[in-house]
């Protein structure tokens, strides 16, 4: 068998919505369809594949270094030992070839998108979900049934529409959401903390409610709302600052006591390394929070996910940025301690199986093999065009 052809293209996923840092009208993302010989039903085997929301599209980067570097490679050098499937760490490191390492720039976005489709091919030739292949060979056959999911929501929109933002939270606990999140940090400190009261009103307490300033803010404005929420003893406190200052976040540790969460920005196992020994995080009540499908793909999530180990995190306090069924997957065969999802933001990208209801917070996992890209209808239509 053999990877046959590699293609890319650009999506969009504009919308008026803006956090504390960007606006989305521009936002762009890169879909990768992975095309083998294995022919099932009929058709090639395609395994498809596309980056999280946040960071643009890096077609560039995809048709230039990495995708030619995969085509150009011996195809049984990217092959499991059997020669019967792709080995998806052989096809990554053909990708990194002549690269230097860590997450650096925007080529981890390239690399997620593309890694994420090797691996939705690689399971989809087994036979089997992605979650229980992940399960059989990096978690020793255990995989969870149910993930814990919170909708990425409260986002700023362009009429400051209190009423909306209340609505949007009460779609969510009707659909079966248990903790919603909504941004802080576009807005001054009295403006957001109505918008958090507004929020509990719905929610109920504020032990249901992360909030998420997308690391907008410097010292003195993080310990100014840090002291402002503190009453409301909120589910987490994410990114306040930039996510890379650790020293940021280890004076702010010393001051607010909630639970703290961080990470979506960290593109590589070194950083999130380096955030758990200087950002004076606790393994007991914090969560690191790595977004697969931005950060170098599943490959090098599983990279992320033993660093951590070894500085003492267990699984379970991983919670997967991003909303995708790559996130899914990856907290329900590894065990992780669950994802985030958009049913409403980020469409169709966001969001997982069609017909899956949430319940009491948790959803349940596709039996598809692969992704189970196949199973959202929207999305397959999108991605299917790269394969016609």
């Amino acid at each position: 068998m053999r990877i046959v052809d590699i293609r890319e293209k650009t999506g969009t996923l504009a919308t008026t919505m803006r956090n504390a840092f960007i606006d989305f009208s521009q936002m762009t993302v890169s879909l990768v369809a992975v095309v083998t010989d294995v022919i099932r039903d009929g058709h090639p085997v395609v395994g498809y594949g596309f980056n999280a929301n946040g960071r643009y599209a890096q077609g560039g980067i995809l048709r230039e270094r990495l995708i030619p570097r995969i085509l150009k490679a011996d195809p049984k050098t990217l092959l499991d030992a059997d020669g019967a499937n792709i080995d998806p760490f052989k096809v990554f490191a053909a990708m990194m070839t002549n690269e230097k390492p860590g997450g650096h720039g925007d080529r981890a976005v390239a690399v997620a998108a593309l890694d994420m489709a090797v691996w939705d091919a690689t399971a989809k030739i087994a036979g089997v979900p992605l979650w229980k292949l992940l399960a059989e060979r990096f978690n020793k056959g255990q995989a969870d049934d149910k993930v814990l999911v919170y909708p990425g929501g409260g986002y700023y929109y362009p009429d400051g529409n209190m009423q909306k933002l209340k609505d949007e939270m009460q779609s969510y606990l009707d659909d079966g959401y248990t903790v919603v999140k909504m941004k802080i940090g576009a807005a001054d400190l009295a403006t957001d903390i109505a918008r958090i009261e507004a929020v509990i009103e719905v929610v109920g307490e504020g032990s249901r409610l992360a909030v998420d300033a997308n690391g907008k803010f410097d010292l003195e404005t993080a310990l100014a709302y840090g002291k402002a929420m503190t009453p409301y003893g909120l589910f987490w406190y994410e990114e306040a600052g930039d996510p890379l200052d650790y020293a940021l976040q280890a004076k702010l540790a010393k001051h607010y006591s909630g639970p703290f969460a961080t990470g979506e920005n960290l593109f590589s196992h070194q950083d999130i390394r380096n955030l758990l020994r200087y950002g004076a995080l606790d393994p007991k009540k914090d969560w690191i929070m790595p977004d697969p499908a931005l950060a170098m793909g599943l490959t090098e999530g599983l990279r992320i996910i033993e660093a951590a180990e070894k500085e003492g995190w267990p699984r379970r306090r991983i919670v997967l940025h991003g909303g995708t069924q790559l996130a899914l997957s990856m907290a329900a065969g590894l065990q992780l301690g669950g994802t985030e999802t958009y049913p409403l933001m980020f469409q169709p990208y966001g969001g997982f199986a069609d017909g899956v209801p949430v319940d009491a917070g948790y959803v349940a996992l596709p039996d598809a093999p692969g992704l189970g890209i196949e199973m959202k209808a929207k999305l397959f239509a999108v991605m299917k065009t790269l394969a016609d």
